[in-house]
């Protein structure tokens, strides 16, 4: 894997999917070099909301090894989640608006999962259902230089409509407890919406998608999503509903795998981008 973005962010890495014992064991992981630069966005409850420029180095690992569940679609999943990133501000003069654990560099997390997986493919489907719900938690004793725990719950499912379309929807929350830094906050995670533009404890988002199969091959895709994020900064009925919307173009490289790739262009509230895609834009 590699990627290049045009704010200078950059990565690369490896990682796998692999399959044993007739689907009875599933492993999925990976490893990244990455040097990220976002802009994130204090709270703005007590003094105006500020943009900070934050350049995010180093080194990021997933590992998981899941189980199946008698003759079941779902698994249950042990995984390890490490970071070991370096913050630095691009503008020293912004470093009172953090705290000290804030630039603390070690995020270790071990966590379990549950899961409900019926899809006909992992990358691109056509129908079928994802359901997850994860907790992980971060501590001193496997190496973390933060305490807290996070939280996710989030699926998705694809229906096909007539011979040549199919309808997926999303959902996705993500909340997180503790002595939490500013980079592994929940955030808003719609395509058109920069990351971390929208932070808090708890961010939840709503998107579907619709894909027209115009040949074999090739596939058009329109999709539209909207998500808030709430907790500290302001409650659920406060908090900025962000909308982002865009169309996509979609060509089956892999037919035995049923993987397409291609590209999407989006446009949120502030933002329009082009999204290079390997498989689903829903991970």
């Amino acid at each position: 894997m590699a990627m290049k973005t045009e704010n200078g962010s950059k990565a690369y890495g490896g990682g796998g999917m692999l399959h044993f014992r007739d689907d009875t064991w599933r492993y999925k992981g990976g490893v990244a070099d990455a040097d990220f630069n976002i802009d994130f966005y204090t709270s703005g409850r007590l003094l105006p909301e500020t943009r900070v420029a934050v350049n995010l180095t180093g080194l990021g690992s997933f590992q998981q090894v899941s189980r199946r569940i008698g003759d079941r679609d779902m698994f249950v999943s042990a995984q390890w989640i490490y970071s070991d990133l370096d913050p630095r501000l691009q503008d020293a003069a912004q470093r009172p608006l953090f705290d000290d654990l804030d630039f603390e560099q070690v995020n270790s997390g071990l966590g379990l999962s549950l899961e409900y997986d019926s899809r006909d493919n992992p990358f691109t489907p056509s129908r079928g259902y994802f359901l997850l719900a994860q907790g992980n938690a971060y501590m001193p004793a496997i190496g973390s230089d933060v305490t807290f725990q996070s939280y996710r719950i989030h699926g998705y499912g694809y229906w096909p409509v007539g011979r040549h379309l199919v309808l997926g929807a999303r959902t996705d929350l993500r909340h997180a407890d503790g002595d939490v830094p500013f980079y592994p906050l929940p955030y808003i995670d719609l395509r058109g919406i920069a990351s971390a533009r929208y932070q808090d404890d708890t961010a939840g988002v709503l998107e579907s998608e619709l894909r027209w199969n115009i040949t074999p091959r090739w596939a058009g895709i329109g999709f539209i999503g909207a998500g808030r994020a709430w907790g500290s900064r302001s409650s659920f009925d406060d908090a900025y509903t962000a909308v982002s919307k865009g169309v996509g173009v979609r060509y089956q490289i892999a037919r035995r795998l049923g993987l397409y790739v291609g590209a999407d262009y989006a446009w949120g509230p502030e933002d329009e981008t082009v999204i290079v895609q390997m498989g689903s834009a829903w991970r």
